[in-house]
């Protein structure tokens, strides 16, 4: 009741702030110079294909071990409230997140602190070099925690795995022609209130983009960890994009994915996305998902499929006469969602 009564709060929010926004075209807009407000609702429907329904009463939830899109039936995701402010040099971000997609996405953190995706302040030194300092998400991946910047619904392995997010100072700096580099220590992974144990992490990314696409090539470490990742995308026709994020955790994981997005109309494409994943010492997945996004507006309509398989019978499929546990190496589901942006 109380994740409801959160959820219905915030779809009027931001209900409300598209009105003005719309408002806004006729009449000088109310909000403060250089203050603005943007944010996103989703909600979806997920079912499993070749397994039983879950069984929430035995503690199961069949779905794939990954993050975000798998509850069963109609399920909340999030709702986010995003407010930015720039004042000449300087500027602050504060990203708000409600819902299940949202506890989920940071996880980290406690009391009142669990609704905060992100809290930042930065300041541009030269046309050259920005600082900021604060709680930002993470620049490994090509996918992220907001739906609106992912082109499938569920997610990677290799995202799921990989950080949320990080705490501490970073410095990006622009090295022309396309080219940038940023620097920057944090604290352990996804301790994004305040650093326990002296535990520091070292991050950097090269990079370089231009009007077809682009390509970054990222690093965390540590004294006694390590993540490398690259990812990168490229429109290789008008309508064609093409994309590849592939990436190996110290003594954890490793993996790479592709995805091929065909853009057919205006308003509706095709998103193929295939990962491999393998865990240490551990199973090895293939997943592939076939997304086919249709946008009416603001509002985006996400029916998809996905199949996951694995080297070992991990998906409960069924429980039998004695209730035992039946399982499977193979996992096929279906997700409608329902994703709206202001």
């Amino acid at each position: 009741m109380k994740l409801l009564t959160q959820f219905s709060m915030f779809l009027f929010i931001g209900l409300f702030i598209n009105m003005n926004s719309v408002n806004a075209q006729d009449e000088e807009s109310k909000l403060p110079k250089g203050l603005s407000v943007s944010g996103s609702l989703d909600v979806y429907y997920r079912t499993n294909l070749n397994t039983s329904s879950n069984d929430i009463s035995r503690g199961v939830t069949i779905a794939p071990g990954t993050s975000f899109a798998n509850l069963p039936g109609f399920s909340l995701g999030m709702a986010n409230i995003i407010g930015e402010y720039e004042y000449k040099k300087t500027g602050m971000v504060a990203d708000f997140v409600f819902g299940p997609r949202g506890e989920e996405a940071v996880f980290g953190s406690d009391g009142s602190a669990n609704i905060i995706n992100q809290l930042y302040m930065y300041w541009n030194v030269s046309e050259k070099i920005t600082l900021t300092m604060g709680n930002f998400n993470t620049f490994l991946g090509y996918e992220v925690i907001s739906p609106t910047g992912n082109y499938n619904y569920s997610t990677s392995y290799m995202f799921s795995n990989g950080p949320f997010s990080h705490t501490g100072l970073k410095a990006d700096f622009d090295l022309g022609k396309g080219f940038s580099l940023m620097t920057g220590v944090f604290n352990t992974t996804d301790l994004t209130e305040f650093e326990p144990n002296d535990n520091y992490v070292g991050g950097v990314q090269l990079g370089y983009s231009n009007d077809q696409g682009s390509a970054y090539l990222n690093g965390l470490f540590s004294d006694d960890s390590y993540q490398v990742d690259l990812t990168t995308g490229w429109d290789v026709a008008e309508k064609t994009y093409l994309g590849l994020n592939a990436t190996i955790a110290d003594e954890a994981f490793s993996g790479a994915a592709v995805y091929v997005q065909q853009q057919l109309k205006d308003n509706f494409g095709l998103g193929l996305r295939y990962e491999y994943f393998s865990v240490d010492g551990g199973n090895n997945f293939n997943t592939l998902t076939l997304s086919a996004p249709i946008k009416i507006g603001s509002l985006t309509i996400i029916p998809e499929v996905r199949v996951d398989s694995a080297d070992e019978e991990v998906y409960i499929t069924s429980f039998n006469r004695n209730n035992a546990v039946e399982s499977s190496k193979n996992l096929s589901s279906f997700v409608l969602a329902a994703v709206y942006e202001f």
